[in-house]
């Protein structure tokens, strides 16, 4: 059986219009896709605020605490015992000794912050700082 061969493709004038639609919607999901909730930090830390401290000179590697007492590492929610790993796993892949910055919140306990700098001398790191939000140097008085 023999069909005929009357189809004509691509005959009509190029529609821009069906195109312009799909990059709408394409543009709206990308849009919608970004407010979706991410793992990570729920409440916005508020380190404390100080003035003309150093920085670290060794190579980092940096966790969180929040007021809840969760800890944050790479970006996730992890326990006691997975930080230690994490932090384990960190100094072995370092090529020189590391140094622990904390971003925690005003309202984490001294307790808290103690008993992380323990747990990274643990996981093998000695040195372990306090991140802080730049502060207005004091005035110089003569």
């Amino acid at each position: 059986m023999k069909l005929p061969r009357n189809a004509k493709i691509l005959r009509s004038p190029f529609e821009m219009a069906p195109f312009a639609a799909v990059f709408f919607l394409l543009v709206i999901f990308l849009l919608l896709g970004a407010l979706l909730p991410t793992e990570g930090i729920r409440f916005r830390l508020q380190p404390p605020v100080a003035a003309d401290l150093p920085g670290a000179d060794q190579p980092t590697v940096a966790m969180a605490v929040d007021s809840g007492g969760r800890f944050y590492f790479a970006n996730r929610i992890v326990s006691e015992a997975q930080l230690n790993s994490s932090l384990s796993n960190a100094v072995k892949n370092a090529r020189a000794p590391l140094t622990l910055v904390i971003h925690a919140d005003k309202t984490v306990t001294e307790d808290q912050l103690v008993r992380l700098a323990l747990l990274a001398r643990l996981a093998g790191i000695t040195n372990a700082l306090l991140a802080t939000l730049p502060g207005v140097p004091a005035p110089v008085r003569p």
